[in-house]
Order: structure tokens, then C-alpha cells, then sequence
């Protein structure tokens, strides 16, 4: 356990963090299971839908500085490319 006061700080920003983060990427992982489940039932329109949010979820994601940019636009690029496959 830390014994300065900037260190014991330091542990309850890096835990504060960590929650956001983490609360973050399970709503991007949660969109893109709604893309994909759309994508296996060959609901074109349903899938147009998801993909829509799940990019909006995504690109948050990256403002906030969750992911990197490239792994923003390589997520969104892949889910959309599958959803213009059924289409």
C-alpha cells in the first residue's frame, strides 16, 4: 500500500479510470453484438440500425480516448463492410 498522499491519489484516479474505461468498451462490445446478431439473422435493416449506433458507441469510444483511432476506424470499417454483405 502506498505511504504518500500523491500516491494514494494517484491509485483512486487509476481505479475512477479503470471503471469508466471498462463500463465504455462493454457498451461498444454490446452495440457490436447487436450488429452481429442482426448480421446472423440476414436482417438487413435491423443490422443498418445497430450498425448506426454501434458506431456512434465506437467513435465515442475513441473522443474519449478509450481506443486509438485506427482501432476506431478499423472496428467501424469491419461492422460495416459485414453489414453491406448481406445487403
Amino acid at each position: 500500500m502506498a505511504n504518500i498522499k500523491s500516491a494514494k491519489k494517484r491509485i483512486l484516479v487509476n481505479e475512477t479510470k479503470a471503471a469508466r474505461n471498462k463500463a465504455i468498451k462493454s457498451k461498444v462490445k454490446t452495440a457490436v453484438k447487436k450488429v452481429d446478431a442482426a448480421i446472423a439473422a440476414k436482417d438487413a435493416e435491423a443490422a443498418k440500425t445497430a450498425l448506426h449506433a454501434a458506431i456512434v458507441e465506437i467513435s465515442k469510444a475513441g473522443t474519449k480516448g478509450v481506443y486509438h483511432k485506427r482501432t476506431v476506424s478499423r472496428k467501424i470499417s469491419r461492422l460495416s463492410k459485414a453489414v453491406n454483405s448481406i445487403a
